[in-house]
């Protein structure tokens, strides 16, 4: 099987590094076109042997950049197109089909109840976004939750599959010496108890609340911002006026895979903190408060349906707080946390649940699906040979294995 991804652009953010890692672990001859800005993770794909095609695609209208990419698709004699990002879904869909190729899946990997990648959702938006999703054969979504939020917008239901987003669990198990190693290189006291907060530094995110919490807790607490973005420059300036400027560290972007970029990565960081908070108040998936359980960590979220999808006992320290919780509201629940000690760093079942190695089988047989209703019935001009669908790997769940306790 060979299958071309198309997304909307390769800088460090969540979609863009859930993309790499899947292709490290389907067994697929994959190739990315990215429409805009190749940057730090398109790098890490061409060190794993992807091969990356940048489109240059100007803006949302540049409709001149749609030939380019029918032809990549048509050239390349792919059997699948599969994808990423609203831009990326609409072009990407609409140029497989153009191309001659009817096996095209889309991953919805950031659909909330009132945005979508940050952007409002609008009639225009919703129209536009339906008209191209008729365009595919499958539309995977990370979560039940956005498959509901999906099938309330008019997709219908046979069209959706579930695939989760995935981790790799090994790379997030605790690890005491990367945890002493990156406190001494971000200059934490041996004393610190460090909240942590990941992800895009953007208003949606509400890092802003972790700022002002910090602001109402004793002096021996920092909070650890790992991820960049618009908000930085903003959050400074909080931490500035809240007094608490000398305890808010900024990590800048830290990729989950090992890309060559200096400084710590995702896992050793996360290892580094105490405990992980979650202030945006509505998620599509919430791949940070998984990482963090990965860790062993506990976790207070406003919003995480990789969680909430889940029976309570398999996270059993990740704790819903109200979805427009303020400063106030996570002071407390933090407190509660470091009032019940340290606990073993053991990842519990809900971060098993979501092994990548689980979410690229089942991303699989959602290709060999789509393949699978397209025999027998090329489209005009596709090429007419026989399609080799592997098969799906077998990916057990292990048991929870236990691991030293933090520290502090």
């Amino acid at each position: 099987m060979k299958a071309l991804h198309v997304i909307t652009g390769l800088g460090v953010g969540g979609a863009e590094q859930q993309l790499r890692l899947l292709l490290r672990h389907l067994p697929v001859d994959s190739d990315v076109v990215t429409l805009t800005n190749p940057g730090p993770v398109a790098d890490g794909l061409r060190a794993d042997g992807v091969r990356v095609i940048h489109l240059g695609m100007a803006g949302n209208r540049d409709v001149g950049a749609l030939p380019r990419l029918v032809r990549i698709v048509r050239e390349g004699g792919y059997d699948l197109v599969h994808t990423h990002l609203y831009r990326a879904c609409l072009y990407g869909r609409l140029a497989a089909r153009l191309a001659g190729v009817r096996a095209i899946v889309a991953t919805e990997h950031s659909l909330g109840d009132s945005q979508m990648e940050g952007r409002p959702l609008t009639a225009g938006v919703r129209a536009l976004y339906l008209a191209g999703e008729r365009l595919g054969r499958t539309t995977v979504a990370v979560s039940p939750t956005v498959a509901d939020r999906l099938k309330r917008w008019g997709v219908p239901a046979p069209r959706i599959e579930v695939v989760p987003n995935g981790i790799d669990l090994e790379r997030f198990r605790f690890d005491p010496w990367a945890r002493l190693r990156t406190r001494q290189r971000l200059g934490l006291p041996d004393t610190a108890y460090v909240i942590g907060g990941i992800g895009r530094l953007t208003a949606a995110k509400r890092f802003d609340v972790l700022v002002r919490a910090l602001a109402r807790l004793p002096a021996d607490h920092w909070l650890l911002l790992v991820g960049g973005g618009p908000e930085e420059n903003v959050l400074r300036r909080t931490a500035h006026e809240a007094g608490v400027a000398d305890r808010v560290l900024f990590t800048g972007e830290r990729p989950s895979v090992p890309d060559g970029s200096p400084g710590p990565d995702l896992p050793s960081l996360v290892s580094a903190m105490d405990m992980l908070a979650s202030p945006s108040p509505e998620e599509s998936f919430g791949l940070a408060v998984v990482e963090a359980l990965a860790s062993g960590l506990p976790v207070r979220y406003a919003s995480c349906p990789a969680v909430e999808d889940l029976p309570a006992r398999d996270a059993p320290d990740a704790r819903r707080v109200a979805r427009d919780a303020g400063p106030d509201v996570f002071a407390h629940a933090v407190a509660e946390v470091r009032a019940a000690g340290p606990r073993p760093r053991t990842a519990p079942a809900a971060a098993h649940r979501y092994d990548i190695t689980r979410s690229a089988a089942r991303l699989l047989d959602v290709y060999r699906a789509a393949l699978t209703a397209d025999r027998g019935r090329p489209a005009p001009g596709a090429p007419a040979r026989p399609v080799r669908i592997p098969a799906a790997p077998q990916a057990p769940i292990p048991s929870p294995s236990p691991q030293g306790a933090s520290p502090s």
